[in-house]
């Protein structure tokens, strides 16, 4: 399975419909290399603002809005788009939209394979910068709208093992990576491919981490895509 592997440091990129895990990766290049010390991946996470993480003080997940809001108008929610983009043997119940059953072959976190089925499901979709995180790193302070964008954007969501994924929390790279090592350098240029698109700082450990990770991978692609960072005006927050 294709997975978020995307390319240079751009700046925000609207794409309106949701893509698959290859559209990203093949949308990308190399891109610079930062004077030598490595890929795009890692000259961004360079970039990234360093501060101190702020109180979590007023963190609900409502105020992301409410949960897959079909935010790209393509009449399927955020779960169902991200089940189809993820799955193999996908099936549906109804139309090509609401999936019934699907295999995650493997999964990026565990390297297994694991059967989703809907009601029963060991999947979950997993933002991979934590919302909660996000709301001590500048999202607080954001308007409802950018918050609704971040929760619903491809870019930031991956299917994977529900256990592996609840193991997870509100872990940022400092605290949690994935079990599957050979996954860490796409799971790392993913989280910070988002923080740089939203411009969400990271704290000095954050930061760290993600170098010593990412300096492992010196050529590892920053991904790109996703949805615009600002969503309808018909979708609220609490």
């Amino acid at each position: 399975m294709a997975r978020l592997k995307g390319g240079a440091v751009i700046a925000v990129v609207a794409v309106f419909a949701v893509g698959g895990c290859k559209d990203l990766q093949d949308k990308g290049s190399s891109g610079a290399q930062g004077s030598g010390s490595g890929g795009a991946a890692l000259t961004a996470a360079d970039s990234l603002t360093v501060k101190g993480r702020a109180p979590k003080t007023g963190y609900t997940r409502e105020k992301f809005g409410s949960a897959w809001a079909d935010t790209d108008s393509n009449s399927c929610d955020t779960r169902d788009d991200i089940l189809k983009r993820d799955l193999k043997d996908v099936k549906f119940t109804d139309g090509d939209c609401k999936v019934s059953a699907g295999v995650l072959d493997p999964d990026p976190y565990s390297d297994k394979q694991v059967t989703y089925k809907r009601g029963r499901s060991l999947v979950d979709i997993d933002h991979l910068v934590a919302l909660s995180d996000a709301w001590q790193k500048g999202a607080k302070y954001w308007d409802a709208s950018k918050r609704i964008a971040l929760a619903n954007d491809p870019l930031n969501l991956l299917a994977v093992d529900a256990s592996a994924n609840r193991g997870k929390g509100d872990g940022d790279t400092a605290t949690w990576l994935p079990p599957n090592t050979a996954y860490r350098c796409t799971y790392v240029a993913a989280q910070v491919a988002v923080k740089k698109k939203y411009g969400l700082w990271v704290t000095a450990a954050e930061k760290a981490a993600m170098k010593k990770v990412l300096a492992g991978c010196p050529g590892q692609k920053l991904p790109s895509g996703g949805n615009p960072t600002k969503a309808p005006s018909r979708f609220k927050a609490h």
